[in-house]
C-alpha cells in the first residue's frame, strides 16, 4: 500500500469513528509499526494544515482523533443549537484540578481540599464525563476513587496529564496523595526567604548610601 492510500485509511477511519483510535488498532489495521502510524498520522495532519483545512488530528494520550479546529468553533455552535455545552463553575473547576494532579483521589479527599460537600459538583461533572471512577483505594470501607476523562483532555487541549503546568514542590503519602501541609510549609518557607532577601537589599542599600 502506498504512502498516500495509507493516508487516505487512517483519514476514513478517523473519520467514520467520530472517536478516539487507539494506535495500536490503526496498527493492527493496516499492519504497520507504532512509529509508522505517528509518521504518517503526522504527514495527515501537515496537509490539513498546508491546505487550510477546517479539520485538524487531535492526540488524546496513546490515541488519536479527527476534529474540528479550534478557530472555527464560533461557527458551529449555530449548527449544533441543541447539544448541552458543559457550563463549568468555580467549584467544577476546583474538582477537576484537584483530580488532575491528584489521580485516584475520593471524594473524602476532594471534600477535605476543598473544605466544603462536593456531591452535587462531582454527579454533574460525571455527567458530562469529565470525570470517571477508577477503583476503590485500600482504605477502611473501600471508598471509590476518581479520575478525569480523556473528555477532560481533549476540552483543555491536553495530549495527556504530563502536559499539566508543574505544582510547586510538595509530598506524597503512602496513598500517593499529595500532602497539603508540606505544601503550605514549602510556601511558607518560600515566603519568609523573600522577606528575608528583602529585609538584606534594605539594609545592603541603607549602608551604601552612609
Amino acid at each position: 500500500m502506498d504512502r498516500e492510500k495509507i493516508k487516505g485509511v487512517i483519514e476514513a477511519i478517523l473519520f467514520s469513528t467520530g472517536r478516539i483510535v487507539k494506535i495500536r488498532e490503526l496498527m493492527t489495521i493496516l499492519e504497520l509499526s507504532s512509529d509508522d502510524i505517528i509518521k504518517y498520522v503526522g504527514e495527515l495532519d501537515e496537509d490539513y494544515a498546508r491546505e487550510n483545512r477546517g479539520l485538524e488530528i487531535v492526540r488524546v494520550e496513546d490515541g488519536y482523533q479527527l476534529a474540528s479546529k479550534k478557530e472555527y468553533h464560533e461557527y458551529l455552535y449555530p449548527a449544533f443549537d441543541k447539544r448541552v455545552v458543559p457550563t463549568l463553575s468555580q467549584a467544577s473547576l476546583e474538582v477537576l484540578a484537584i483530580l488532575s494532579y491528584n489521580p485516584r483521589s475520593t471524594k473524602a479527599d476532594i471534600d477535605m481540599i476543598r473544605g466544603v460537600d462536593s456531591s452535587g459538583t462531582m454527579y454533574r461533572l460525571l455527567e458530562y464525563n469529565l470525570i470517571e471512577q477508577s477503583g476503590k483505594a485500600d482504605l477502611p470501607g473501600k471508598p471509590m476513587t476518581y479520575r478525569v476523562t480523556t473528555d477532560f483532555l481533549k476540552m483543555f487541549g491536553l495530549k495527556s496529564l504530563k502536559d499539566l503546568p508543574e505544582l510547586p514542590k510538595y509530598k506524597l503519602d503512602s496513598n500517593r496523595q499529595v500532602v497539603i501541609d508540606e505544601l503550605v510549609e514549602e510556601n511558607d518557607k518560600i515566603d519568609k526567604e523573600k522577606v528575608e532577601d528583602g529585609e538584606n537589599i534594605k539594609k545592603e542599600n541603607e549602608n551604601n548610601n552612609k
